[in-house]
């Protein structure tokens, strides 16, 4: 991974809370809009985003092998509620002093992974669902220049493999990139979004 010097662990608390942010904005009868997540509504996906803030809590703990932390919540009934829990406990476990030494287990990418890289598929993970959320509720992301460079350094790497992009992950087969696209744009598009 070439993102020598960047601190993710910090640009993933911006990510993070820009994501507890948006979701907190969301109305009673705003859970079942559809997101740009093809057949997630915004109640699962915000399901989807505290199980893998507790699956990551966990691995950062040295107990991602096991598949119950990465299970979404059984009671979703207040989803902003459980998403900001599950958002504390992230940025707590990645604030640990030596986290981004530390070996994760991410089950969904079938291997273990460095801290910091791990800590870099977070980001890239909460800055496009806190965009999903946006776009979901109509109202602005608020990210820096330095978080939407970032993500796109990350986006670049993320593997383009069918395996990787199939129906029901996380992200799509990568779009079309337009001449001029904003970082943030070109990331989305990497990653299979199509930005507004």
């Amino acid at each position: 991974m070439t993102t020598t010097g960047t601190d993710f662990v910090e640009l993933d608390r911006i990510a993070v809370l820009e994501a507890v942010r948006v979701v907190d904005l969301a109305k009673d009868d705003d859970w079942q809009r559809d997101t740009p997540c093809v057949g997630w509504d915004l109640r699962k996906l915000v399901a989807h985003m505290a199980a893998q803030h507790r699956g990551f809590t966990a691995a950062a703990h040295g107990a991602g092998q096991e598949a119950a932390h990465w299970r979404e919540p059984e009671d979703v009934s207040e989803p902003a509620r459980v998403h900001r829990e599950a958002a504390t406990e992230v940025l707590d476990a990645f604030a640990e002093p030596g986290v981004t030494e530390r070996e994760f287990v991410l089950p969904d990418l079938g291997r273990t992974f460095p801290g910091l890289q791990a800590i870099a598929f977070h980001f890239i993970d909460y800055v496009v669902h806190a965009w999903d959320v946006a776009v979901t509720l109509g109202v602005d992301l608020r990210l820096s220049d330095e978080v939407r460079g970032a993500a796109l350094v990350v986006a670049r790497l993320v593997p383009a493999d069918p395996e990787y992009r199939a129906p029901g992950s996380a992200f799509g087969p990568a779009l079309a990139v337009p001449d001029g696209s904003a970082p943030l744009e070109e990331a989305l598009r990497l990653l299979g979004r199509s930005p507004k």
